[in-house]
């Protein structure tokens, strides 16, 4: 079973950065597909950008050009880099994996980003 666990979230000013990290576990961590998602208040779940076992990354628009995925695989660990936040980035960020290719089977539990006006 995969366990993912997400950190680095926090109370942040708009134009400020954070970097959120995601720790993995999983005999086969290299391979899998890893996404971040996220779900502000009243609103569906996101995709927000994902990254492959070659590290080729994928972004929505909303967060294109601020957001950066990279992955350590020898560490386990998937990050969330955001910079430039405004308001209406504030929500639950969830770290997802795909371990088959057909689905996000496993989520994390999330953290809170907070970007204030």
């Amino acid at each position: 079973q995969v366990q993912l666990v997400e950190s680095g979230g926090g109370l942040v000013q708009a134009g400020d950065s954070l970097r959120l990290s995601c720790a993995a576990s999983g005999r086969s961590f290299s391979t899998y597909m890893m996404a971040w998602f996220r779900q502000a208040p009243g609103k569906e779940r996101e995709f927000v950008g994902r990254i492959t076992w070659s590290r080729t990354t994928y972004y929505a628009d909303s967060v294109k050009g601020r957001f950066t995925i990279s992955r350590d695989n020898a560490k386990k660990m998937v990050y969330l880099q955001m910079n430039s936040l405004k308001p209406e980035d504030t929500a639950v960020y969830y770290c997802a994996a795909d371990t088959n290719g057909d689905a996000y089977d496993y989520w994390g539990q999330g953290t809170q980003v907070t970007v204030s006006s």
